[in-house]
């Protein structure tokens, strides 16, 4: 990341541009996605008219992050840029602005967005450089991404590839602990589905606990792994203990924010998951996972009874995964509970259009309160669902 420039014209806003820099450094370098270059060496080019090739080629950097201050009265602008340094393409640009009355309050929002906005732009670039390698040639890490590209697709085909491809990057390195964590994400999604059998749920639970152990500095490996201890283990105390390092380690990632709805959810402990989903949200609008956000927010308003709410995320939902069936079938369960019938039929023929073996019987919850699942089979003997 290279310093901002200050084109405020006032030397004073110097600090304030070194700060917010530093800060999102400091963000940045707890994701544990990538390598993040020091301060110490990106402001080596601090004034100095340099070429983003030249920065990537000198520093080894895929990705360059640079932007500029400008302050007229009170008031700041900040636009920023992401750009691939081999290519010179724009991965991502966006402007911020605000008010100078709480500095700090500006420089600690501006680092929470730019943060939360990058690491999913990242993330898809990466996908795709690795997608545009020859198949053979795949590192474990390319195979991660190829298996998180199958993952977000979310069908019960392209979960199947994603485990095949887990396998094989854990194969390479036997103590890839992300790939380990992915592995349980990806039978999560497939539990939820009604696709997953016993035999991945108990590798899934058992890679999960061994990436806790191995690595308990990566806040996306434990934010995954938390997820799978409290949706297939249902050690929810060793879930939440596990999220919360997570949260401590990465305050800004959406998507550790967005686990730790779930986790919340499955403990029972209903109170801060909603915050959590909002904030997730908030923080990456244009997120991977955005469907996944939006069906957890809707899960929490519907088990503290804010029928509405949880039918306006869940509808949201479904248009951001369209073949996603548990979102459906959630959504058809809130529609009953909001005494919506035949929105709830609908929802419920999507379901059984997706998934033609659904049946009441199939219906399981990694939920702590055991009344959730009876009330939810209820509502679907109300919607004619076969037993």
């Amino acid at each position: 990341m290279l310093p901002f420039q200050n084109l405020s014209g006032d030397p004073e806003q110097e600090y304030f541009a070194d700060g917010v820099v530093e800060d999102i450094i400091t963000a940045l370098s707890r994701v544990g996605l990538f390598l993040v270059i020091a301060r110490n060496s990106s402001f080596t080019y601090k004034g100095k008219p340099v070429g983003i090739k030249q920065v990537g080629r000198e520093l080894g950097a895929r990705y360059v992050l640079e932007g500029s201050i400008r302050k007229a009265a009170n008031r700041v602008r900040i636009p920023g840029q992401l750009i691939e340094a081999t290519t010179g393409h724009h991965i991502w640009a966006d402007r911020f602005d605000g008010s100078l009355d709480d500095i700090f309050d500006l420089q600690d929002r501006l680092t929470e967005s730019v943060v939360g906005s990058i690491v999913p732009s990242v993330q898809r670039a990466e996908i795709a450089r690795a997608y545009a390698k020859p198949t053979e040639n795949l590192d474990a890490y390319d195979l991660y991404l190829r298996a998180l590209e199958r993952f977000y697709t979310r069908s019960q085909s392209a979960n199947e590839e994603a485990l095949t491809l887990l396998e094989r990057a854990i194969r390479l390195d036997p103590g890839y602990a992300l790939a380990k964590a992915l592995f349980g994400i990806v039978v999560v999604s497939r539990d939820t589905g009604g696709w997953s059998n016993a035999e991945e749920k108990a590798k899934a639970a058992s890679l999960a606990r061994e990436a806790v152990h191995s690595n308990r500095d990566d806040p996306d490996t434990l934010r995954s792994a938390a997820h799978v201890l409290s949706h297939i283990a249902h050690d929810y105390e060793l879930a939440l203990s596990t999220i919360a390092r997570a949260i401590r380690l990465n305050p800004n990632s959406a998507q550790v924010l967005m686990r730790a709805g779930w986790v919340h959810l499955h403990a029972g402990d209903y109170e801060p998951a909603l915050g959590y989903f909002e904030q997730a949200i908030r923080l990456s609008p244009l997120d991977l996972e955005m469907a996944n956000m939006l069906f957890g927010a809707g899960v929490a308003c519907l088990v503290q009874g804010r029928n509405d709410d949880c039918l306006a995320f869940m509808r949201d939902a479904a248009r951001h995964a369209p073949n996603y069936t548990p979102i459906y079938r959630w959504l058809a369960f809130a529609c009953v509970r909001a005494d919506r019938i035949n929105e709830g039929r609908d929802a419920m023929a999507r379901v059984l259009e997706l998934d033609p073996g659904f049946r009441i019987s199939k219906i399981s919850t990694p939920f702590r309160d055991a009344t959730l699942i009876e009330n939810m089979r209820a509502a679907y003997r109300v919607l004619g669902v076969p037993e």
